[in-house]
């Protein structure tokens, strides 16, 4: 049976949410391979609405295996509150449909602060982080102080690690006349919450080599976006981990030939959370249509996001980068009323074209767009579940999207509703 990844192919916030449980469907394990609870998915289904951060969005779907791979930071206090959460929402989340990989690095409270304490100074630059303490929790995985889920299992091993985490942390702390931590204070909030996560803790990377030699089909989830990865996105203003496909082995513990088809999320136009360099941007009433139309308002933080023309120069570069085969393209019905569409085919630079953006932050920022302009459509495509019920202009543009791209359009959403999608290829078809 094929596996497919699914990652976002723009800076987020692409509609993963809905193509990854539209997928789910299909799948029997779905599996969150980096990231923390800063990655927001928002599901409709039957009409009800999810807002998941960190548990994997076949998680709500019956019959299901969601697993939280070794790549995520997991913050144990947000994870039962979005059990919780669920819970209230009729969802049963149990171990017997929800693991956790022992091996993952913990987000502790010291995390969070930290992220705070440097969003908010204004001696730093701000890089338009969630302050979920997702930066911080992976700058202690890396550097070999991080508690694990697994610490929680033995309490006698945890107070060198905890003081070996504060002589770091504290150092930081006292640098910025912060109160320093108390390590008897930490060690008994992780006793407390520990018999709410371990009953979910357990190998990953074996269930998924079961689960593999099974024949089962396996949904790898992305969070984030390409253009966020640590390395190949708009540095520094970035996430704190790889969000490429190639991400999702080592996130999840499975051999890179087990990966599969990958599948870019790409929306019919551009938006962005945050800082940052954004060559399409629209600042005026174009840009401010296309965010009510679009409703972009970041489900995590409730952020307004940035919106800007369809720029296919980044999208044929995170194609290439994140490892994409397909994309699915999202969000089509919020441009049905524009007169004219725009698509970004080139940048600008210091008096040279170019086709590609620039590693160097100060040119991105110097980037200016060359568009080819498209006649709009007044057709409405919202609810569209097949080619015929698209208007022909809606067609050309779509088709220009995959020629500007390389990539091929596999799946085309319509609308919010799961239903509302047009399958061009199905990604878990054998190859």
């Amino acid at each position: 049976m094929a596996n497919v990844a699914v990652i976002g192919a723009q800076w987020g916030d692409e509609g993963k949410g809905k193509i990854v449980d539209w997928l789910s469907a299909r799948a029997d394990v779905v599996v969150r391979f980096q990231g923390g609870h800063n990655a927001g998915h928002t599901l409709v289904i039957d009409g009800k609405t999810f807002k998941l951060s960190l548990l994997p969005s076949g998680v709500v779907r019956p019959g299901k295996l969601a697993v939280i791979g070794n790549g995520v930071v997991v913050d144990p206090w947000a994870f039962v509150s979005e059990i919780e959460k669920l819970k209230a929402q009729g969802v049963a989340v149990t171990p017997e449909n929800l693991l956790v990989a022992e091996n993952a690095a913990l987000i502790l409270p010291l995390h969070r602060e930290l992220d705070e304490a440097r969003e908010s100074s204004n001696s730093v630059q701000k890089l338009g982080t969630t302050k979920r303490g997702i930066g911080p929790a992976y700058e202690d995985k890396v550097g070999r102080r991080a508690l694990r889920v697994i610490d929680l299992k033995d309490f006698s091993t945890l107070p060198p690690k905890i003081e070996r985490l504060l002589a770091h942390h504290n150092a930081l702390r006292r640098g910025v006349g912060a109160e320093e931590i108390n390590a008897n204070a930490l060690l008994q909030s992780l006793k407390d919450i520990a018999p709410r996560i371990l009953p979910f803790a357990g190998s990953a990377w074996r269930k998924l080599d079961e689960a593999r030699r099974d024949g089962k089909r396996i949904l790898f989830e992305g969070a984030q976006a390409v253009l966020l990865d640590i390395d190949h996105g708009t540095y520094p203003y970035v996430t704190s981990s790889n969000t490429v496909a190639g991400q999702a082995a080592a996130g999840s513990g499975v051999s890179p030939r087990d990966i599969g088809y990958v599948l870019g999320i790409v929306k019919a136009y551009t938006t962005r959370v945050g800082e940052g360099p954004f060559p399409t941007e629209l600042t005026d009433s174009i840009g401010e249509k296309l965010g009510e139309r679009g409703a972009e308002f970041g489900t995590v933080t409730g952020r307004k996001r940035r919106c800007g023309w369809f720029d296919a120069v980044l999208v044929r570069q995170t194609a290439i980068t994140g490892g994409v085969e397909g994309i699915a393209l999202t969000k089509l019905d919020v441009l049905d009323t524009f007169d004219e569409i725009k698509i970004c085919v080139g940048y600008r630079l210091d008096g040279k074209n170019i086709d590609h953006l620039p590693a160097d932050a100060g040119e991105q920022a110097r980037c200016k767009p060359i568009y080819e302009t498209f006649e709009g459509w007044t057709q409405s495509t919202r609810g569209a579940r097949s080619w015929a019920d698209l208007p022909a202009q809606a067609v050309k543009y779509v088709r220009r999207v995959e020629e500007l791209t390389g990539a091929p359009v596999a799946l085309l959403s319509t609308s919010p509703e799961r239903d509302d999608t047009i399958l061009v290829r199905d990604p878990f078809a054998d190859r």
